[in-house]
Order: structure tokens, then sequence, then C-alpha cells
């Protein structure tokens, strides 16, 4: 399975040999270490991934880690049918290979808590004839009659902050010796934030 942990860096561009300009985000993708490898009782088999360093650890992952290292992120990953791997194999950015479509997951910058203009895209009030102090306001949320608001109305509350996955990204570049990979488009999350990129394998979902 074509899967590593990474750590997103910044964004930027890189010229095409047609003098196109193709924004990019830089990722950092592993090198990655085989932490270890499990089988359930239905006889499926995972590896867990292990990257970044720490400091600190608990007591249970120590014991996991072992002498392997420090792991900052780890993350278990299902592995094909006849597929083998063993503890202590180390993943790096050669897994990929320009062209490749990738899928990337992370968690999107929290906002904090905002309004319905702002998380939503609502238009707001009008300025002026008798709107004061309802420029950003929602208005109405419902019937009178009902008594009640409808889950899932969109209103004010938390936005950001949650699991995000971007499908269908092309491999524009890979510097090998720095684990560097160069992403076409956006990704999810802050610098420094933790992203798992996985090949898309056909299976790609388009807008």
């Amino acid at each position: 399975m074509k899967v590593l942990l990474g750590k997103k860096i910044a964004m930027s561009q890189v010229f095409a040999d047609n003098g196109n300009v193709i924004p990019v985000t830089l990722v950092e993708a592993g090198p990655c270490t085989v932490v270890a490898t499990r089988v359930s009782p239905n006889g499926k088999t995972t590896m867990v991934l292990g990257f970044g360093t720490r400091h600190l650890l608990n007591k249970a992952q120590q014991g996991q880690f072992g002498d392997l290292g420090n792991f900052r992120e780890t993350q278990e990953f299902p592995l094909a049918e006849g597929e083998t791997v063993e503890r202590g194999a180390k993943l790096d950015a050669n897994v990929f290979a320009l062209g490749d479509m990738v899928n990337i997951v992370g968690t999107a910058k929290g906002r904090g808590f905002q309004g319905v203009v702002k998380r939503h895209g609502f238009r707001g009030h009008p300025s002026t004839h008798g709107h004061k102090d309802q420029l950003r306001k929602s208005g109405s949320i419902g019937a009178g009659g009902i008594q009640r608001v409808f889950k899932g109305m969109r209103m004010a509350g938390r936005m950001g902050g949650n699991r995000v996955t971007v499908k269908n990204l092309e491999v524009v570049s890979i510097d090998l010796e720095k684990n560097i990979i160069a992403i076409k488009g956006a990704i999810p999350g802050a610098r420094n934030s933790a992203i798992t990129i996985f090949a898309t394998e056909g299976n790609v979902w388009q807008k």
C-alpha cells in the first residue's frame, strides 16, 4: 500500500517545461518507520507507521516503539492481501513517483466561533431601510407553527478544526535527499501540521 505520514511545510510554485506556473504545497513525506504489524481475528493484516520525533513518551509508547525511536505521529493502515512488511522497515518519499495522483488527509485550521456570513457564506441583510444592527445576522431560522428548530440548520458555531480529505492531487516533484514532495494545489492544515498521503489507486472522486 502506497501511504506515508508527513508534515505540511508551506505553499510555493514551480515552473513546468512549457513555462506555466504550477501552485504547489511542499510536504515533508517521511521517513516513516513500521512500528508494528498486526493481524485481526478476521485475518486482516495492518501496519503501524511512525513519523517525526518527540521527547516524552508514556510507558505504553515506550513498550511499543522499543529501540526504533520516539515518534510524534503514529497511524495504522491496512495491507493488501498477500502484502507483507517487517517491523523496523523504512518508507520514504520514493514510495511515490512523478505524476502519481494522491489523496491528502489533514486537519483544517481552527477558526473559532464564527457567524453565518463567514461560516456558511450568507449574504447578510441590506445596510439600509430599517436594518440597523442586522447586517451580518442570520434572520429567520424556521416557521412559527412548527415551534422548533430543525436539525442541521445552518447557524453560527465553531468553524474549522475538522478532518478534511482532498482527493486527486498530482505529485509534481520529489526531492529524495530531503524527502520533500511538491503536490499540486492546496492541502488542509496549518504549517507543520500532520498529514497523511494516500495513493488513489484508481479510486478517485471528482467533482
